[in-house]
């Protein structure tokens, strides 16, 4: 895994927590959501493509 893709997860984890502690934080929460989930698209297209080589 790329490092600072997994730094990208990391990052979204810990929004995670925070907007989950704290709801006038409530949007770090979706922030993370989303970072999470574009962390997840570009590992998987990264394991996929770099299979097919």
């Amino acid at each position: 895994m790329n490092i600072a893709l997994l730094l990208v997860i990391v990052i979204a984890v810990v929004l995670a927590i925070v907007g989950g502690l704290n709801t006038a934080l409530n949007w770090l929460l979706w922030v993370a959501l989303i970072v999470g989930v574009i962390a997840l698209i570009a590992f998987l297209f990264r394991v996929i493509s770099g299979s097919r080589s």
